[in-house]
C-alpha cells in the first residue's frame, strides 16, 4: 500500500507549491476503525504534498447538525480546500454551496452529495457503491446456492454510499427467484450498539433466515455480536461490509463468510490529492473510483485482496 501511494504521490509532485495550503478533512465520523484508515490516508498525502492537514467531524454517523457546523466553520476560517463525507446527500449541499461562494473547493469522498461533480463540488472520490453492493449479493447468493430467505439490515435513511450498497444487493436478489428478502425495512443506526439493538429486535426473523447483508462496518459488527450473543454465529450465511481487524478476525474464525472491503486509506489519500491538484491549477477527473473487493477466509493472500487490505 505504502509503494502504491508514493507512486500516486509522485504524479503531483511536479506541480508548483504555493506556500499555506490548508486542507481540511470532514468524516462522517471519528470513532469506526474506517475514517481512522480515511485519516492516515489524508496526513500521508499532507505530508507527500506539503500541505496541512486539518481533520475534524462529529463522533457518530448521526450527528448532522455537527457535521454542518463543523464545514460552517471552515467556509468562516477560509480553509483552502475541503473534502467532505456528507452525512446526509441533501442537508450537507447548502453549507458545500456555501463553501463554493466563497471561492473554497470541495471534493466529496466516500457518500455521494446530490448535484454534479466537476460543477458543484470539484470531484467525487469514493467507492463504487452499487457493485459494492452487488458483489456482496452475489456472494449470498453463491453461499446460498440461490435459494433462501435473507435479511437486509440497512443502515441509516439519507446515507447515500450505504443506499446505493442496499439497491445493488437486492438488485441481484431478484434476479433469484428462489431468494425471499423478509426483511429489508429496517435500519441499524450509526453506532455498534443500535446495530447491535436493532439485530436483536430481529432475532424471530434472524432465527428464520438462511443469510444475512450488512452495508457498513458498524452494522456489520453490531450484527455479529447479536448473533454471537444469541450462540447463531456461524448458522448463518452472513456477508457484510468493510474490514476492520475485528471483522477479519471474526471472517477467519468462521463467524461471517463474506466482506465486501474497500480501500479508506486509498480514499483519504485520493481524496487530499484531488483537491491539492486543483488548488495547483490541474485538470482532475469528476469521479475517481477507489476500488472494492470480496474478500473471503481463502484469498486474504491474493495480490488485489492484499492491496485492498493494505497489507
Amino acid at each position: 500500500m505504502k509503494k502504491l501511494l508514493s507512486f500516486l504521490a509522485l504524479i503531483v509532485a511536479p506541480f508548483a507549491f504555493s506556500a499555506g495550503e490548508i486542507i481540511a478533512v470532514v468524516p462522517k465520523g471519528t470513532t469506526h476503525v474506517f475514517w481512522k484508515s480515511v485519516e492516515a490516508g489524508a496526513r500521508q498525502a499532507g505530508a507527500e504534498l506539503g500541505v496541512e492537514i486539518i481533520w475534524k467531524g462529529p463522533l457518530k454517523e448521526d450527528d448532522r447538525a455537527q457535521q454542518i457546523a463543523v464545514v460552517q466553520q471552515f467556509v468562516s476560517s477560509k480553509v483552502s480546500a475541503i473534502v467532505l463525507a456528507p452525512l446526509d446527500d441533501i442537508a450537507l449541499r447548502t453549507p458545500v454551496r456555501s463553501a463554493v461562494e466563497h471561492n473554497i473547493p470541495v471534493v466529496i469522498i466516500d457518500s455521494a452529495l446530490k448535484g454534479d461533480p466537476g460543477r458543484d463540488f470539484i470531484s467525487f472520490v469514493a467507492t463504487d457503491n452499487r457493485r459494492g453492493g452487488e458483489i456482496g449479493g452475489e456472494e449470498l447468493v453463491r453461499l446460498l446456492g440461490g435459494k433462501g430467505k435473507v435479511v437486509l439490515l440497512r443502515l441509516a435513511e439519507g446515507s447515500a454510499s450505504t443506499t446505493e450498497r442496499e439497491a445493488g444487493f437486492l438488485a441481484v436478489l431478484k434476479r433469484y427467484p428462489g431468494i425471499e428478502v423478509i426483511v429489508d425495512n429496517r435500519y441499524a443506526g450509526a453506532t455498534v450498539s443500535t446495530a447491535q439493538d436493532a439485530s436483536m429486535n430481529l432475532l424471530d426473523k434472524i432465527r428464520e433466515a438462511d443469510g444475512i447483508f450488512c452495508p457498513n462496518e458498524s452494522a456489520t459488527q453490531g450484527m455479529l455480536l447479536a448473533l454471537r450473543q444469541t450462540g447463531l454465529a456461524g448458522q448463518k450465511k452472513f456477508v457484510g461490509f468493510d474490514a476492520s481487524p475485528f471483522l477479519l478476525a471474526a471472517l477467519n474464525r468462521g463467524d461471517l463468510q463474506g466482506l465486501v472491503a474497500q480501500n479508506p486509506t486509498r480514499m483519504g489519500y485520493l481524496g487530499v490529492v484531488t483537491a491539492v491538484q486543483h488548488l495547483r491549477g490541474q485538470k482532475v477527473e469528476a469521479t475517481i473510483d477507489t476500488g472494492c473487493v470480496l474478500v473471503t477466509k481463502a484469498n486474504q493472500s491474493d495480490p488485489v485482496v492484499k492491496v485492498i487490505l493494505g497489507k
